[in-house]
């Protein structure tokens, strides 16, 4: 249980016990990501209805606003950092480390900020728009499919530099990837477009491992807005061809 609540304080920014922290305690509390997904999955959808009761529009405003006030736009500034980093890079690794290392978000970022919040809105929009209650569903599941990832790219590639990201290297069992897998495996069966999933999370790694060279908490941020954001396409075209 405290393990969860290390998680929910650290991806979100939900009330919770204040509660000493050791090192080996905070690393081990990424084995709880994904359950941390299924609440921010909730409150996404209930906010998306509630908002649509009103028209779609509002639904997916509703439902965008309360997705990046939860989470903080914690994941927001690692795609910015990963855009800026290989934006500003023209080919020269050191470049693209040193900015990746810069606090401060450049035009590149931004960008991909805006587009990526923008891709959210519409897809979102699109979902409200069908009225299915499999779709508002299934929109539960994604920030949990999502969360999955961090857990096999933590124990799958190198660490890029010894940060945040390095300090999960280990702390991740076999045993956690086969039991949140096998949950989404198991969602999957109700809600085929989750699948997608196996699919967007290696992709992500070996882009990740190619373009970068290693993991780290910005690679986590990006990746996590990058598959919901593709789970809330597929999710859209799997209707329209349904």
């Amino acid at each position: 249980m405290k393990s969860l609540i290390i998680a929910v304080q650290f991806l979100t920014r939900l009330p919770a016990p204040h509660i000493a922290v050791t090192p080996n305690e905070f690393a081990s509390a990424m084995r709880w990501f994904p359950a941390v997904g299924l609440l921010l999955g909730s409150i996404l959808a209930l906010g998306a209805w509630a908002g649509s009761l009103i028209d779609p529009w509002i639904g997916a405003l509703s439902g965008l606003l309360l997705w990046t006030m939860v989470t903080g736009g914690l994941h927001l500034d690692g795609l910015a950092d990963i855009v800026d980093a290989r934006g500003a890079a023209h080919g020269d690794r050191d470049r693209m480390l040193a900015v990746l290392g810069d606090p401060h978000i450049g035009s590149f970022g931004v960008i991909a900020i805006g587009l990526l919040l923008l891709s959210k809105l519409v897809l979102i929009h699109a979902l409200l728009q069908q009225a299915s209650v499999i779709n508002l569903m299934t929109l539960i599941c994604i920030p949990f499919i999502a969360r999955i990832g961090p857990l096999i790219w933590t124990t799958w590639l190198p660490p890029l530099h010894e940060g945040l990201a390095s300090r999960f290297r280990g702390a991740i069992r076999p045993f956690d990837i086969f039991a949140w897998s096998s949950v989404a495996l198991l969602a999957s069966l109700r809600f085929p477009v989750l699948l997608a999933g196996a699919v967007f999370i290696p992709l992500w790694g070996c882009w990740i491992k190619r373009q970068i060279g290693g993991i780290s908490g910005d690679g986590h941020g990006a990746g996590i807005e990058l598959i919901e954001t593709a789970l809330l396409m597929t999710l859209i075209v799997g209707s329209k061809l349904s």
